[in-house]
């Protein structure tokens, strides 16, 4: 079934992560196609990483139809590095009290949103879903990576036993507007676009960046991603992971360059080598999402990190605040 003959009117979704960078998207695109009862849980009410809390989600909500888990402890190289017992403990929680207490609760499908970082380091490019247990992840987020697994092996476990309807998505890497850019934590395109338009504030003549910029890596656009998960969750029924990508490989070394280009920045890039790299490259297969639910990237690269910029210069005050700091 399409995500626009599906009768979304009656049926009450949990979007967790809802009031988050993809969520945002993601509760807009289903209240667009008809959703009336979307519940976009805050975690000072409900903290998913508590027994309690999961149980008590789930007895406000009894008549809930559809949990999208996109709720997640996520952040760049650095804070992968910095906090990966934390990155593993919040994940693997979230994940399976959410799991186990929507399939206690009658809940019809579980969306789990998994993460590229699943992927073996030196997986087969492009990333088959079949290449997932391939080998070890890369070492800076394999902590996160396999907190994310995790949940695609207790989805599986669950349609096993009880019948439960999960499935597991992994969106390759996320941009767009309303990302987040707290230097402490974010990905790599709010992070150089940060770092770009500040050092061509200051009149610094460079900006010093991660690893050497031979890593290559494939970005989705943050509104695709979003259509892309309410496509999934009204026509995909399946076992197996599907990726969500977009087909487009850039080097981190060629992405500075572009990031450079349309920010104006006019200095040079310098690469601290002792730094991490992270994986060497990451693209996915996207043939699986085709024929599954039909689902295809639309927005071009360039024209999505334009739109990206042109974002970030509009809400300076918002984006540069702390992410804890946020509202």
């Amino acid at each position: 079934m399409s995500a626009e003959t599906f009768n979304w009117a009656e049926k009450t979704i949990i979007v967790t992560g809802g009031a988050g960078f993809v969520g945002k998207h993601v509760v807009a695109q289903l209240e667009a196609l008809g959703a009336k009862k979307v519940v976009v849980p805050r975690s000072a009410e409900y903290d998913l990483r508590d027994k309690d809390a999961v149980v008590r989600l789930f007895n406000d909500y009894p008549e809930t139809n559809i949990i999208i888990h996109l709720a997640a402890t996520v952040g760049g190289i650095g804070a992968n590095r910095e906090n990966p017992g934390l990155f593993f403990y919040d994940n693997i929680m979230m994940g399976s009290l959410l799991m186990e207490y929507a399939r206690q609760a009658g809940v019809e499908k579980f969306v789990g949103i998994g993460t590229v970082c699943e992927y073996p380091k030196f997986a087969a490019v492009p990333f088959s879903e079949d290449a997932l247990w391939d080998g070890f992840p890369e070492e800076t987020n394999a902590p996160y990576g396999i907190a994310k697994k995790a949940m695609l092996v207790q989805g599986q476990a669950y349609r096993d036993q009880f019948g439960f309807n999960a499935i597991h998505l992994l969106p390759t890497n996320l941009y767009g507007p309303g990302d987040n850019f707290d230097l402490e934590t974010s990905h790599v395109i709010p992070a150089l676009i940060r770092k770009m338009i500040e050092a061509q504030e200051r009149g610094e003549s460079s900006v010093t960046l991660f690893g050497d910029g031979s890593p290559t890596r494939e970005f989705l656009f943050v509104k695709d991603a979003a259509r892309g998960i309410v496509m999934a969750t009204a026509g995909y029924d399946g076992r197996e992971p599907v990726n969500l990508g977009s087909g487009f490989e850039i080097s981190i070394r060629d992405l500075a360059e572009l990031i450079a280009e349309l920010t104006g920045f006019e200095g040079t890039i310098e690469w601290d080598t002792d730094k991490p790299n992270g994986q060497p490259r990451r693209n996915v297969d996207t043939s699986r999402a085709k024929e599954a639910f039909d689902f295809e990237a639309a927005v071009r690269f360039r024209e999505g990190v334009q739109e990206v910029i042109t974002w970030y210069r509009a809400n300076r005050a918002f984006a540069d605040a702390p992410l804890g700091q946020k509202a």
